[in-house]
């Protein structure tokens, strides 16, 4: 008996000593949980970034928690558009611009393409081209702003002023290109890369650039093959040659916000706990329903710029002025409540949704976005993923005539995603989702107020735009075909994106952070411009919440 609770208590304690072991090593951040192997061995094995904490807040941008609020206006509609019935949604945690991007901040773009791909240079010269605001937008032909036309994109004492004659294409180009120019500041940080080799790209020292996801998916074909000479630090230890998303440093991508970002983002209901505020009744960006200020020190300075009255873009010179006649310097205003500049005023702001009337929250209420086009990095038939080369690069040219670059050389070609994608799926089935549930055959509302093209059926059309063509000759001229049809219902289509908040050429009703306007994606304007997002990985809050015992 004695001898039976001896070995009874010795095999309790070998069990204990067992879970404590187990313990132990699954406490240590670089002991797997899964196996028990360790985790960043030097003798090899998996490597992973167990001292990952959170994502670091990246250049110029502002943190957002996310959270749930109404989305759309619940007052008047003058305009009588009946486009925004309010909806519950949740957006997730995200970052956002604090300011729209500048004059600066784009001409820095327009510098880095014209040293990395010389517009003199045939291949390359519709990359730098195509990227070029249209500075005519400040023409009219009653108005004389030649000053603007020739000097606002350019003149330092424009600098921090938003930029305008962007089109919705250019912005997101350009997000793309910040989200690279990013990404390789930091792995120069990290020893990833040596330090100052982003220079040798624009003094023409190294042919190529630095591209995020052809970095991740086929880093030897970065700089143009030449990144041998570009490795930093890191390359001591042959376990860490190249940076992956395991290891933490590189940042998600710069973009577009969407609509409902950025009517979150614009609305700041963080600094108020009002029920009639959370409840989708606040009207601007700030608190109270005017656009003046109500505090004491500032009281009846206009909180915004915008277009006061007719003939009456800035007020009463020295006395009730806004400080502005066209746009105003970034910054001019106070901030709301989250920290971001012009939210209202200034100048209206693009963002990535397709527009569509109606808000179809019965398919979705989280991160509700649309114009999704699902597309996936193209393989050869080597099973090698296709790099964009300098006879490779493809041109899309936009209805208006414009040349755009759809990829710069040195990045992944990608391609539509295809039926060995979507086989079986249950959450989606096509690439291109732009027109999902409002216009499909399957949901279309069968409009017969117009009178059907040649060989279409009537009435199976819902969003009944002109189609312009345009296409080029063998010469490379370009043969311009408008739709002269008048029978067409709508300017809606695929192609048209929302802009969202008030301008300096709009009055107050704009500066409803609800209100929502669109324009083909090709056009720009004196009054709309843009700020970037990216969204948060990792926990909703930047402080974590201890998890209850």
């Amino acid at each position: 008996m004695r001898k039976y609770l001896s070995n009874a208590c010795m095999l309790c304690l070998a069990v204990l000593a067992g879970f404590t072991s187990c313990k132990n090593s699954g406490g240590s951040k670089n002991v797997s949980r899964a196996t028990g192997w360790q985790i960043n061995s030097k003798d090899g094995g998996f490597q992973y970034n167990t001292n990952f904490k959170e994502q670091e807040t990246a250049p110029g941008l502002v943190f957002l928690e996310g959270g749930t609020f109404i989305r759309g206006k619940v007052q008047d509609d003058v305009m009588h558009d009946w486009n925004n019935t309010p909806t519950q949604q949740h957006v997730q945690s995200f970052y956002m611009d604090e300011t729209e991007v500048t004059n600066k901040m784009y001409m820095e773009y327009l510098d880095y393409l014209k040293s990395v791909y010389p517009p003199d240079n045939p291949a390359y010269k519709n990359i730098y081209n195509g990227a070029l605001p249209d500075t005519l937008v400040w023409r009219n032909r009653l108005g004389y702003n030649e000053v603007m036309t020739n000097n606002y994109l350019r003149h330092p004492a424009y600098a921090e002023y938003p930029v305008v004659g962007v089109n919705w294409v250019q912005a997101t180009q350009f997000s793309e290109w910040r989200t690279d120019r990013v990404n390789e500041l930091i792995l120069e940080r990290e020893g990833f890369l040596a330090k100052n080799s982003k220079y040798s790209v624009t003094n023409g020292e190294v042919q190529g650039a630095f591209s995020t996801e052809t970095y991740l998916n086929s880093p030897s074909n970065i700089y143009n093959g030449q990144i041998d000479s570009l490795q930093g630090n890191m390359k001591r230890d042959s376990t860490n040659v190249f940076a992956k998303r395991s290891s933490g440093v590189l940042m998600p991508s710069y973009r577009l916000p969407t609509e409902t970002e950025w009517e979150y983002a614009a609305e700041a209901l963080n600094g108020t706990r009002e029920f009639n505020n959370y409840r989708g009744r606040k009207k601007y960006p700030w608190d109270g329903q005017y656009t003046r200020s109500g505090k004491r020190r500032t009281r009846g300075d206009q909180l915004a710029n915008f277009k006061q009255g007719k003939g009456d873009y800035g007020g009463i010179a020295g006395w009730s002025d806004d400080s502005a006649d066209i746009t105003a310097q970034v910054r001019s205003y106070p901030p709301n409540d989250w920290g971001l500049y012009d939210m209202a005023g200034n100048v209206a702001e693009w963002v990535a949704d397709v527009y569509r009337p109606i808000v179809d929250d019965e398919a979705n209420d989280f991160n509700y976005y649309r114009g999704n086009v699902y597309m996936k990095t193209a393989i050869d038939s080597l099973g090698k993923v296709q790099i964009v080369g300098e006879n490779s690069i493809r041109y899309d040219t936009l209805p208006n005539g414009k040349i755009v670059a759809r990829d710069l050389p040195g990045e992944i070609a990608m391609v539509p995603v295809d039926n060995n994608d979507t086989y079986l799926r249950t959450n989606f089935n096509t690439s291109d989702n732009r027109n999902y549930r409002d216009g499909d055959p399957g949901s279309t509302r069968y409009f017969d107020m117009f009178n059907p093209e040649e060989g279409e059926d009537p009435g199976k059309r819902m969003y009944d735009a002109p189609q312009h063509k345009i296409e080029r000759d063998s010469s490379g001229n370009l043969i311009k075909s408008y739709d002269k049809s008048d029978t067409r219902t709508t300017l809606i289509n695929d192609e048209v994106r929302v802009y969202k908040g008030g301008s300096w050429k709009d009055r107050a009703y704009w500066l409803d952070p609800a209100q929502r306007r669109y324009l083909p994606q090709y056009m720009a304007t004196d009054y709309i411009g843009f700020r970037c997002a990216m969204s948060r990985v990792g926990s909703k809050a930047k402080e974590k919440k201890t998890p209850r015992d």
